[in-house]
């Protein structure tokens, strides 16, 4: 059963020393180590990513785990709960900053770069020096036609069908927060559970997206500048869709053992949270890299 929170516990509950924040830095490193090294082609860089995403999920499992128990022990106050809301209205801010920086790059790359180098504007001299005969456009794959010819992806198709998908899993999951709120636990878990199956379904036709970019298109991560903005804005999507997806199904599992009551459920909320701020990027994603 959930615990009440108590307002009138005097003490901040601080946990005892912890070990997991140390160890998740290591494993971010040899994550993102891992990670650089597979692009730049090392032969050790795969693995090791593989490695460092075992190392910080067992991580995660593990300090998520010691932080329900403390839960679940009545450990937390009005105090905590606040702090906890801060932490989570801050990091989905730290997200949008992260997600502002890759649209910075594609609006930086379209509006200013590519023009520039076809002769537009302040860009004439580069255009004479460097790329005389180039003309811009977009999308493109630079003026060397880095990566070759490629055919981009029809925004009306599967991009279309997954906007579908995740509008309608942010309709499901506030379903099942107004059912957790009303207390009709049934609804909450057909509601929640619908939402993990649309995450997981999304997943999937993106997957499929992928395979067709590489086979039938040439459209891969090393196609000029728009094959790279095109995967880093939707790969890092589909792996906050990840996240979010494995998130949505620890709280499902959390609700099927009665953890939350309907005025204490901050944790169904800051998962809530964070799969509609997953919903607003792909909108955007979904408009300004597929259909514009």
């Amino acid at each position: 059963m959930a615990q009440a929170l108590s307002p009138d516990a005097t003490p901040y509950y601080v946990p005892h020393s912890s070990r997991w924040p140390f160890l998740g830095s290591i494993t971010l490193f040899v994550t993102m180590l891992g990670f650089a090294s597979w692009l730049n082609e090392v032969s050790w860089g795969h693995p090791m990513f593989l490695i460092g995403v075992a190392l910080t999920l067992g991580v995660l499992f593990a300090w998520f785990r010691d932080v329900i128990r403390e839960s679940i022990a009545g450990h937390y106050n009005r105090q905590v709960d606040v702090s906890f809301r801060m932490g989570m209205v801050w990091f989905i801010f730290s997200e949008v900053m992260f997600f502002a920086a890759f649209f910075g790059a594609l609006f930086y790359t379209r509006q200013l770069t590519l023009p520039w180098l076809a002769g537009e504007g302040d860009g004439a001299a580069t255009h004479a020096l460097l790329w005389e005969g180039f003309s811009g456009g977009w999308p493109n794959n630079g003026p060397a036609a880095v990566g070759g010819n490629f055919h981009t992806i029809p925004a009306w198709g599967l991009p279309l069908l997954n906007t579908l998908i995740l509008l309608t899993s942010g309709s499901t999951v506030t379903a099942a927060h107004h059912a957790l709120k009303g207390g009709h636990r049934k609804s909450l878990l057909v509601w929640l559970g619908a939402t993990v199956l649309l995450g997981a379904l999304f997943l999937y036709f993106q997957a499929t997206e992928y395979a067709e970019a590489y086979k039938e298109l040439n459209l891969t991560l090393g196609s000029g500048i728009y094959g790279s903005t095109f995967f880093m804005l939707t790969g890092f999507h589909g792996l906050h869709v990840t996240l979010g997806t494995i998130m949505l199904a620890i709280i499902w599992l959390r609700c099927a053992k009665g953890h939350f009551d309907r005025d204490n459920h901050f944790a169904f909320e800051a998962v809530a949270w964070y799969w509609h701020f997953v919903d607003v990027v792909w909108l955007a994603l979904f408009l300004f890299v597929y259909v514009l």
